[in-house]
């Protein structure tokens, strides 16, 4: 735990400060997943610590806890009467190829169209099945990332060290920062109860890891607005991921969206994004045209597979990510059984998560002290490295969730009631605080 937490505080440029873990126990796992929850976590605390000492002259104390930690690593939120929709796609999930395991990820229609262009329809697993079977792993891998879809041949720790992405995210730090020369001192209009209030968040990201960053920062009094295409959706982790935020749809292929993001932009602080490395590029909102257009802007980006080496825009999720570092075949070998074994939960998308709000805040304090803006680089790739070479975790036993886990006061979503589990860190003088429920996606209107 120490050196997992020393690594992290060193790529973030925190002091080398103990942080207390209280409670016991981690999740059942092949690596130190606990140690990676509570030490992202603690990151991402220990940076909000800096920065109001920073304002203040006072140094507020930090603690995590490590049940509470393991529990936000895979969902927050404990429905009161109803169920949240299942995370994966039926067809999505690990197959037998003729030499050994790939994963599909299905997810997003598109990409399930993308599966099915290589493989034929298929309404079922068992139907996949039987066609997954006649492929070599590194062909069908192949042949549905060129389908434009998502897709990773479980390979083993030591093959991802002599492959060319593994070799050039070896070379990658855990954090890149890069800052910026532009003078655009704001002052600071946060408190020791809400350090982040009157600060305008633009979120960009899916799913899990860019998502759990901006929570994070809404619940420091950030103003988030999460801007979503028209037509995507996922409902399994929407009613988790949106808390504290408001969310809306543009369509940034069309001038008058576009128009309408431009304006956005401008206006924003921080600028969250997890597209894929040459996207934005691509749409014409480059790094440097995101400058001009907000001098002195927080720009923390995400990506799954790195920022160099062949795969750095290749499309990629944390259970991707799994199957081609070696996690999910050291995890099979661990448990002892004959098909790939990834972690418990989500743990590369959460503690990248953390890590990137950890990031932005960073970005801020200096921001706050020189007046410039900046950027931060991350990649679950990178996060997994850390996590493999922290080595196995405790064999101990978390003690079962229960009432007193849970805040007292009931969440009304669009989906019905539901509690949410305590903060998973204590920082003194500054609790973490949601102002609004969660929601649906495209449920608000593109403005501040």
């Amino acid at each position: 735990m120490t050196d997992l937490l020393t690594s992290i505080q060193a790529a973030l440029g925190l002091p080398n400060t103990p942080i207390p873990f209280t409670a016991s126990g981690a999740l059942p796992s092949a690596f130190a997943v606990t140690d990676l929850a509570c030490a992202s976590i603690a990151a991402a605390g220990q940076a909000v610590s800096e920065l109001l000492q920073q304002q203040t002259g006072r140094l507020p104390a930090v603690e995590v806890d490590r049940r509470l930690a393991s529990f936000w690593f895979a969902t927050s939120l404990r429905p009161i009467g109803w169920d949240i929709p299942p995370l994966w796609d039926p067809i999505a999930g690990d197959y037998a190829t003729e030499d050994g395991w790939i994963r599909l990820h299905t997810n997003a229609p598109h990409h399930r169209a993308a599966a099915e262009r290589v493989l034929g329809a298929c309404a079922d697993r068992a139907a996949m099945a039987k066609k997954v079977a006649q492929w070599r792993s590194a062909d069908l891998e192949q042949a549905v990332v060129e389908a434009n879809g998502c897709a990773a041949e479980m390979r083993s720790w030591a093959q991802w060290q002599q492959h060319p992405q593994g070799l050039a995210v070896n070379a990658e730090p855990l954090v890149h920062f890069s800052a910026d020369q532009d003078e655009t001192l704001k002052p600071w209009q946060g408190s020791v109860e809400q350090p982040l209030a009157g600060l305008k968040v633009l979120d960009l990201t899916r799913v899990l890891a860019g998502p759990t960053a901006s929570r994070f920062l809404a619940g420091l009094g950030a103003n988030v607005l999460r801007i979503d295409p028209p037509s995507w959706n996922e409902p399994g982790v929407i009613p988790d991921m949106t808390l504290g935020k408001r969310c809306a749809r543009l369509d940034l292929q069309q001038p008058a969206d576009r128009a309408v993001f431009e304006n956005l932009l401008k206006d924003a602080d921080i600028l969250v994004h997890g597209y894929r490395a040459d996207a934005l590029e691509h749409l014409g909102f480059g790094a440097e045209r995101r400058r001009q257009l907000a001098p002195g802007l927080i720009d923390v980006c995400l990506n799954a597979y790195g920022w160099s080496g062949p795969w750095q825009n290749r499309r990629g999720f944390d259970s991707l990510v799994q199957m081609s570092s070696g996690i999910a075949e050291a995890g099979q070998r661990w448990k002892h059984v004959d098909k790939p074994t990834p972690l418990p939960v989500q743990g590369l998308d959460h503690g990248t998560g953390y890590l990137m709000a950890a990031s932005a805040i960073r970005l801020l304090t200096q921001r706050l002290k020189t007046g410039g803006g900046g950027s931060a680089r991350l990649s679950l790739a990178r996060t997994a490295r850390l996590l493999i070479e922290q080595g196995p975790g405790s064999n101990e036993a978390l003690r079962a969730e229960d009432a007193q886990d849970q805040k007292p006061q009931v969440e009304q979503t669009p989906w019905g009631p539901a509690h949410r589990l305590l903060a998973p860190v204590t920082i003194s003088g500054t609790p973490l605080h949601w102002a609004l429920p969660a929601s649906e996606l495209g449920s608000h209107r593109p403005l501040w």
